[in-house]
């Protein structure tokens, strides 16, 4: 094992409500194998011309610096897929499920280390990035079984003399353009999918968090993944817009898979029209909590806590809008303000304390402190907390909030927890659906009937009841509207990467 980064820094830890400074040393002690500094193509560790850091969210201290590849290194990558795709998508389906299978053992028994770098490059407590690996393993081990489970179908045809065969096959390359709030799962999501159905793949990871990325690409090499089957370019935010374009537009790319924000998803819709990619996309959320009268409201509060503070609020699926119907509302308010006093405690993500880490840059801490400016000014009441130094924000929670507000109309990102009182089902559905995007919806109740026509009527790709927390490899993941396109995990997720190929077989003797 060896010590390579031993971060000094100023670091404000709180618990919260109780903010104090204090000077810490914080050491990130990993494998020499898995801090991998270059891209990774072909089964090559290769150099760029530059580099660029690679920085702790918590301190501001730098970590690492990452090859910053450009257009060239993508071509190169790209290129090296292209190559590799027509040996492996000949591998059995047995032999990709195998491969698969050694890097979740890889993954699993690395899963400390890998946990580290999570905290040290996105800033989250260590307890939730262990539990980032497991899921991110748990995509490898899904999909090393759904590979041999790639079905295609006989058709009865109408004529006596041919036979109608629909078989399945692999895409070609996809270019994967992964987030930094989930840097392990993000990718090993789309993945395994894409090499469990026979294609390659170029990944290019969050300028933020690339050395995830790069772990995981040493740990598919021990695996004995062939070389060109799984490339990784990382870059720069300067250099990000040429690789996209890159990644999006080579002829020689027959899939892109996007996890991020709507914008940006639009944008590469745009560049993948040119030569009719097939896309798939995940992108931004506004999911809406709702709380009924006839619900448990302590278990309500757990769901809060678990959908809104996870990862410091940086999730897709986090919940943006709380709605609570006016009989229940001043109980649930009082119970969660003690939960979140009792519970939350804000620090760097290596202290086990810590269940609260920095927000990924300090844009994003300023992000949440406009919104609660901007619900302050139009008539909102801050009941617990404040912007803090750097990139740390308290988990914060609103009270009269209204719809016209800022964080009622668009994604936090971040530990902000606004409550919007509501008098009928009907009224709390209109506000529920009342945006562009669809990924994800919660809501509490125990009336049978309303839990049936609150959730087919949500406008949402997926929907938690009495549960805050609803991901898992065996489950769809994907939204409606403007939140995406396709689906990830679950048996859908590997039909992504596949074409249908209709095969009449004729002149046969009836």
């Amino acid at each position: 094992m060896g010590s390579f980064c031993h971060l000094r820094s100023r670091c404000l830890l709180s618990q919260f409500g109780l903010p104090f400074v204090m000077h810490r040393q914080y050491s990130l002690d990993i494998s020499a194998q898995l801090l991998r500094t270059q891209g990774y193509v072909n089964g090559q560790w290769i150099n760029a011309p530059s580099t660029f850091p690679v920085l702790d969210p918590a301190t501001g201290e730098e970590i690492a610096n990452v090859a910053d590849c450009g257009p060239a290194e993508a071509k190169l990558a790209v290129d090296a897929a292209y190559k590799a795709f027509y040996s492996w998508k000949h591998h059995t389906a047995k032999e990709r499920s195998v491969l698969l299978r050694k890097w979740y053992d890889l993954l699993t028994l690395n899963k400390k280390d890998l946990a580290k770098l999570i905290t040290f490059e996105c800033g989250k407590p260590m307890k939730e990035s262990l539990g980032e690996i497991a899921y991110a393993a748990g995509f490898l081990e899904w999909f090393s079984e759904e590979a041999r489970r790639v079905y295609g179908d006989v058709v009865p045809s109408a004529a006596k003399d041919r036979k109608i065969l629909l078989l399945k096959q692999p895409v070609g390359v996809a270019s994967i353009i992964t987030p930094w709030n989930f840097p392990s799962a993000m990718i090993t999501r789309k993945v395994g999918a894409a090499l469990a159905a026979g294609c390659t793949v170029v990944v290019k990871p969050a300028e933020d968090t690339p050395l995830s990325a790069l772990a995981l690409a040493e740990l598919a090499s021990q695996a004995g993944i062939p070389a060109g089957v799984f490339n990784v370019v990382p870059c720069s935010r300067e250099k990000t817009p040429s690789v996209g374009t890159v990644l999006c537009t080579d002829p020689l790319v027959g899939k892109v898979s996007f996890t991020g924000s709507t914008a940006t998803g639009k944008i590469l819709l745009k560049h993948a029209a040119d030569t009719v990619k097939r896309v798939s996309m995940e992108l931004g959320g506004h999911a809406p909590f709702i709380v009924f009268d006839s619900a448990d409201v302590d278990k309500a509060v757990t769901g809060a806590m678990n959908s809104k503070f996870r990862n410091s609020g940086q999730t897709c699926v986090c919940s943006n809008r709380f709605l609570v119907q006016s009989r229940i509302h001043d109980h649930f308010i009082e119970k969660l303000g003690k939960a979140m006093d009792a519970e939350l405690r804000l620090g760097h993500g290596s202290d086990p304390n810590t269940t609260q880490g920095p927000l990924i840059n300090v844009r994003a801490s300023e992000k949440v402190e406009h919104q609660v400016m901007d619900a302050v000014s139009r008539g909102a009441k801050v009941l617990r907390g404040k912007r803090l130094d750097g990139s740390f924000h308290q988990p914060t929670l609103l009270a009269d909030v209204t719809t016209d507000m800022l964080c009622t109309r668009e994604e936090t990102f971040g530990p902000l927890l606004p409550v919007i009182r509501f008098n009928t089902e009907e009224e709390a559905l209109a506000i529920a659906n009342a945006s562009h995007v669809g990924l994800a919806g919660y809501f509490f109740s125990q009336d049978v009937s309303q839990i049936w026509r609150v959730a087919e009527n949500l406008e949402v790709g997926m929907v938690g009841v009495n549960e805050g927390l609803l991901s898992t490899p065996e489950a769809s993941f994907g939204g409606v509207k403007q939140s995406g396109l396709g689906r990830e995990g679950s048996k859908y997720g590997i039909e992504e990467y596949l074409d249908v190929k209709y095969m009449c077989f004729g002149g046969l003797t009836p």
